[in-house]
């Protein structure tokens, strides 16, 4: 290679990284240098996190605890403690990020959720970013493996949030991530396994620069299979993660904890008695997930712990009713389009929630059971002019029996 060929392979090239100019990469000449656009947003990340510059907005305009938990209120039933905590918890967080700020570092305060399945916590996290108007993903943690087995890289979890953002990096990194089935990255014995754990502790290890804050670099296309793909850099710092799980098995070793604190003679008789698990949840300690399978480096970055019960058939009953998006209201609104009043009995109400809650799958249960209710009376009623209001009872939902069909009234002919 002669002298001048090797001056133009060097002009062609970042001086950073090293990457050659083309279609899909291009270079800014400097008096000395060149670099090119990935270094570009890389270095412009650092500045960022070097100053701690807030993005968007003030922080006059992060609504108030009691504001954040009332318009919960209006799409959540019950949860109320869960709930309080929950509001506060973003309230601090977002405070933090929109301050200026500089002579104090506050660590950041993600959000553990613990409860059954389909008492909300799902719900929580997406009211709460529609609620703020931030970017908002949902994430499943059983598919995540470490990097080079065949599964999902943790990065991938930072991808959905740039997708929700429009692939605006700024207004991702503000953003929430709710990190379903948290619980399912436990170790399953406080013994180090033999064979590789490439899905629990390793994928732990991994969740903790970013929930803690980092720069990670997330691949456009997702996965593994493009090498050669140019990564985004995310700041994860002011990215908000709400992590839930059932945790299965926890109430025990809560209860084991306090039993053994309770031993002896001075104990209380009332305090040997067994609890229910809706008892012992909001009791949860860090000792507590640590003994569960999680690893005390990832404890220490949820810091915020909130339990949810689960839910009686009151309130089953009032999520049926009393959201402004609930059930019963949604399938009125089908039933108004044919020009028909949709009327539900308190007893077929009733009825519903005691299916449901047979069926142990919370909320989740309740849509399901109104569906196939409610599957033969929508397949007929468009081809029925002559009703004007179905009165869905609790024979209706036990038994399938009909709803009782009010006949429209017949217009009386001008005389």
């Amino acid at each position: 290679m002669t002298p001048g060929t090797k001056r133009q392979t060097t002009r062609n090239r970042c001086s950073f990284c090293g990457l050659e100019a083309g279609p899909e990469l291009k270079l800014v000449q400097g008096r000395t240098g060149r670099i090119c656009e990935r270094c570009c947003t890389t270095v412009s990340g650092l500045f960022i996190e070097q100053k701690g510059a807030p993005p968007v907005r003030p922080p006059e305009a992060v609504p108030k605890p009691a504001e954040i938990k009332s318009f919960l209120d209006e799409y959540v039933i019950g949860q109320d403690h869960a709930k309080k905590v929950i509001a506060v918890a973003v309230y601090n967080h977002y405070k933090r990020v929109f301050s200026r700020r500089t002579d104090i570092e506050v660590e950041k305060s993600n959000i553990l959720l613990i409860g059954p399945t389909g008492v909300g916590k799902t719900l929580i996290a997406e009211t709460l970013a529609r609620f703020l108007h931030v970017p908002f993903s949902i994430s499943d943690a059983t598919p995540l493996t470490e990097a080079g087995y065949v599964g999902e890289d943790v990065e991938n979890i930072l991808l959905r949030l740039l997708q929700a953002a429009g692939g605006d990096v700024r207004k991702a990194e503000t953003g929430i991530i709710y990190l379903d089935e948290i619980d399912k990255l436990g170790r399953k014995s406080d013994s180090a396994s033999i064979t590789r754990d490439v899905s629990g502790e390793g994928v732990q290890q991994a969740l903790l620069k970013v929930l803690e804050g980092t720069i990670a670099n997330v691949p456009p296309q997702g996965g593994r299979k493009h090498p050669e793909q140019q990564y985004i850099p995310v700041n994860t710092k002011h990215i908000l993660f709400i992590c839930g799980g059932m945790f299965d098995g926890l109430e025990r070793i809560v209860e084991r904890r306090i039993r053994s604190s309770t031993l002896g003679f001075g104990a209380d008789i009332a305090e040997r008695r067994h609890r229910t698990t809706d008892e012992l949840l909001p009791l949860v300690e860090p000792d507590d997930l640590i003994k569960y399978g999680l690893i005390p480096e990832l404890v220490g970055r949820l810091p915020v712990i909130a339990g949810l019960h689960s839910l009686s058939k009151e309130a089953l009953i009032d999520i049926l009713t009393k959201p402004r998006n609930s059930l019963t209201r949604q399938f009125a609104f089908y039933f108004e389009m044919e020009g028909v009043k949709l009327t539900f009995t308190p007893e077929a109400l009733g009825a519903v929630a005691e299916v449901a809650a047979a069926r142990k799958t919370g909320a989740r249960a309740l849509r399901a059971v109104l569906e196939e209710t409610m599957l033969n009376i929508m397949f007929e009623l468009p081809s029925r002019p002559d009703v004007e209001e179905c009165i869905i009872t609790d024979r209706t939902v036990k038994t399938k029996q009909p709803p009782e069909y009010v006949p429209r009234r017949l217009q009386r002919k001008a005389l």
